[in-house]
């Protein structure tokens, strides 16, 4: 979605500061974060496309002063709560209010693919889904300012690129993060020249390679129209001799009138 929140990043907050020797974890909690969060997938809870949209239903101030996993806490809480697993007095008590049923009630993921078993890696190579790119294929990556969950940064709309690899078929985030089905379709790594993202003042020996759902991206017709594909012209071929008619034969006369012939 456009924003803070987009998967690309905004302009105008200063530069990425890296953390040497960052740890995996700073603190105790955030591996409880971490450990819950995967577990609520793993039980089918919540799908990973849900869980990042409840992440950019934050509001902004409370985003941008948000720490990674306090991202993950406030997602998870949302989650658990929308689900009906937990209240929001349990929440704001840190107690279950009545005993935890013996095994929890799993929703589906609106999508028919669970994030934790084979059916992912099967439904990647399944062969009933054929793709609508090909390597080499020019496309131009879809122009639109949706409000709901996406994973195509804002920076790649309405940018030209290649298609460089068919990476297989994948969940559609897009409706798998609203319950409306997983929508499997092909995913495509595409290639970005710098300055089509950037400008001519970007590097030119930096392109930039982003998965794509094939929803995200139109064949680009224009470039396809530029060069067109010529082929090799055919020999002309020498053209056959024409024969003349023989002529007609003198139609045979009858015996009649050979004999008239011969009385004159």
């Amino acid at each position: 979605m456009n924003g803070v929140h987009d998967l690309g990043g905004m302009h105008g907050f200063g530069p990425v500061v890296r953390e040497p020797n960052e740890p995996v974890f700073h603190a105790d909690w955030e591996k409880r974060v971490f450990a819950m969060t995967l577990s609520a997938m793993g039980r089918r809870v919540c799908n990973v496309d849900e869980f990042r949209r409840a992440i950019e239903r934050m509001p902004p101030p409370a985003y941008l002063a948000a720490t990674y996993y306090e991202k993950w806490l406030h997602a998870l809480e949302s989650l658990l709560e929308e689900k009906g697993v937990v209240t929001r007095e349990e929440l704001e008590n840190g107690h279950a209010v009545a005993p935890a049923a013996a095994r929890a009630p799993e929703h589906s993921d609106g999508g028919g693919v669970d994030s934790f078993d084979r059916s992912a890696v099967k439904l990647r190579f399944d062969k009933k889904y054929q793709p609508g790119f090909r390597s080499g294929d020019r496309v131009i990556a879809r122009n639109f300012n949706p409000e709901h969950h996406t994973r195509l940064p804002r920076y790649a709309r309405g940018k030209r690129g290649v298609v460089r690899h068919d990476q297989g078929v994948f969940v559609f985030p897009d409706t798998h993060a609203h319950g409306r089905g997983g929508k499997p379709q092909h995913v495509y790594t595409v290639e970005f020249a710098a300055a089509e993202l950037w400008g001519p003042d970007a590097n030119q020996r930096a392109p930039v390679f982003l998965d794509c759902w094939e929803d995200y991206l139109q064949r680009d017709r224009a470039a396809a129209g530029a060069v067109p594909r010529t082929k090799a012209p055919a020999k002309a071929k020498a053209a056959p001799a024409r024969r003349s008619k023989p002529a007609a034969k003198p139609a045979a006369r009858s015996r009649t009138l050979a004999r008239k012939g011969r009385r004159r």
